[in-house]
């Protein structure tokens, strides 16, 4: 019997509170973010509020300004960039684990992620949207079969969320990375790791470019 996962503690529920005010646009770069504020709005004390501000500090989400104030930190184009070069490596290798490792359990979980995914971009949320990306590519981080691929991309990947916030809050009409995501998860079901390496890293390689022009723009 498989253990059931653990719920998410206190802090973890604060700090994805405060990373969706961020990406949903409600919480800008460069605005300030206030312990007491932040736990009279979400209904906790200072400290789980505080662990999570210091989890966002650390992952580069926030910045310390001047009068040991924090702040939302703006965005880097050039960080992005290389952000995406680094996942399309560790994922290129995920998808080709998970092709060789776990093609079957690919087949069962795949095409209801697809059609998750394809619901989200139909309803307009970006929240949805969103999370419907981060839980696709977490799915095939699990088939790889490697336990340290999830917390090895997991700074990449809070980033990666705030870029497409950043971006789709600005009435950004989203590329369909779904076909995309459907190709990829073809080959996993097939077996077929090269191909599936190829795609994931030629995906990541194109949302690279979108997003880092649209950050510039």
């Amino acid at each position: 019997m498989k253990a059931l996962p653990a719920p998410p503690s206190l802090v973890e529920q604060v700090h994805a509170a405060i990373l969706n005010g961020i990406t949903s646009g409600r919480l800008a770069p460069g605005d300030r973010l206030v312990q007491t504020s932040l736990a009279h709005t979400l209904g906790v004390s200072r400290q789980p509020v505080q662990q999570a501000l210091t989890v966002l500090l650390n992952q580069g989400v926030l910045r310390d300004a001047p009068g040991r104030r924090l702040i939302v930190a703006p965005l880097d184009p050039e960080y992005v960039r290389h952000m995406y070069d680094l996942r399309a490596v560790i994922e290129g290798l995920a998808c080709r684990l998970a092709a060789e490792r776990n093609a079957k359990r690919a087949a069962a979980l795949g095409p209801a992620l697809i059609e998750a995914g394809r619901k989200a971009v139909a309803s307009g949320s970006v929240p949805k949207m969103i999370a419907a990306d981060m839980q696709f590519h977490a799915v095939i981080n699990l088939l790889s079969g490697n336990p340290l691929m999830a917390p090895t991309l997991a700074p990449y990947l809070t980033c990666t969320q705030r870029v497409m916030g950043e971006v789709l809050t600005r009435d950004e009409t989203p590329r369909d990375i779904w076909i995309q995501h459907a190709e990829i998860l073809g080959a996993i079901i097939d077996g077929a790791g090269d191909r599936a390496e190829t795609l994931v890293r030629a995906h990541l390689t194109q949302a690279a470019a979108f997003m880092v022009a649209r950050l510039r723009g």
